[in-house]
């Protein structure tokens, strides 16, 4: 099967400043893969080197084996992109413009599936408003209609969930799963860490331009993060026992909470063993293990490296 989105040795920049090194992934047909980094490390020029609004100065993109410049026209029907900046026709309203865009694409008008984006999307009351009459999260759902209103194969969603509420968000991940189930492949960047650890099936971490790791989320999460073991104890101690030096140990709350951490390839039974035979009178203990956004923490900072 061809990959949904082919990158071999992408590399682009701007008056001597390298945006984006040597990137090479695959994305496959029908997965929710995550695009990330922190500002400036290449994503958003990535993106539009993808679309075809950014010149490509070495390497190659092909979209369902479509290569994205010898055969654009081919590539650009296939994608949909809600781009990072609001991006719409501001003397248009809502419903002139999503009867027009699909033409763009020569791609036939489908009313009624323009009316389930509209109506999925919350546009209904605001159909003949123009855009400059739009609030910023309107015009947030408005992109998304525009980006979808081809059906496209891939969608790219580039920060779509910034500046809109908490329902929009829910919802918007909502109607993305359900159009991914129906075959459309999702390419997402956010800064919402635990929206992405949630959604995608992989997540590759770029920084400074360059691919830091790629993996599938759990399995980055599993190898990378931290779990620790938080111990209530019916007695404050004034140290803490030998023999656990390994787990980097702290206590906290007058002595009366011990705080050890556990290396990811240890099950908490070993160590509640070892804690036993030390008779330290446990009331009560929890596990706690981190998340995607320490992962990319720690990847993302100076130095950082999988």
């Amino acid at each position: 099967m061809e990959k949904a989105l082919h990158i071999e040795n992408l590399y682009k920049a701007f008056g001597g400043d390298e945006a984006v090194k040597n990137l090479n992934f695959d994305i496959e047909q029908g997965e929710i893969f995550g695009l990330l980094g922190p500002n400036g490390a290449g994503k958003s020029t990535t993106i539009n080197m993808i679309s075809g609004i950014c010149r490509i100065d070495a390497g190659r993109i092909t979209a369902f084996g479509c290569d994205n410049r010898s055969k654009y026209r081919q590539t650009r029907r296939m994608l949909g992109v809600v781009h990072q900046e609001i991006v719409i026709d501001n003397f248009f309203t809502i419903d002139q413009s999503l009867r027009l865009h699909a033409g763009y694409y020569g791609v036939k008008d489908d009313p009624k599936w323009r009316q389930e984006l509209i109506d999925r999307l919350g546009l209904g009351p605001h159909l003949d408003k123009v855009m400059l009459k739009l609030s910023g999260g309107m015009k947030r759902r408005f992109m998304i209609a525009k980006a979808l209103i081809h059906r496209p194969r891939l969608l790219i969603l580039d920060e779509p969930t910034a500046g809109v509420d908490v329902e929009l968000r829910h919802s918007l991940w909502e109607f993305v799963r359900e159009i991914n189930r129906n075959g459309t492949t999702i390419l997402l960047t956010t800064h919402y860490l635990e929206e992405a650890e949630q959604m995608c099936g992989r997540i590759a971490i770029m920084n400074h331009g360059e691919l830091v790791v790629l993996e599938e989320t759990r399995e980055l999460v599993r190898r990378l993060s931290r779990r620790t073991l938080k111990l209530w104890l019916e007695k404050a101690l004034e140290s803490i026992p030998a023999g656990l030096e390994a787990y980097h140990p702290r206590l906290e709350g007058d002595g009366r909470r011990l705080i050890l951490c556990l290396p990811t390839d240890q099950g908490v039974g070993d160590l509640l063993h070892q804690l036993s035979a030390l008779h330290l009178g446990i009331n009560d203990f929890e596990t706690e293990q981190s998340g995607l956004e320490e992962v990319f923490l720690q990847l993302t900072s100076e130095g950082g490296r999988s």
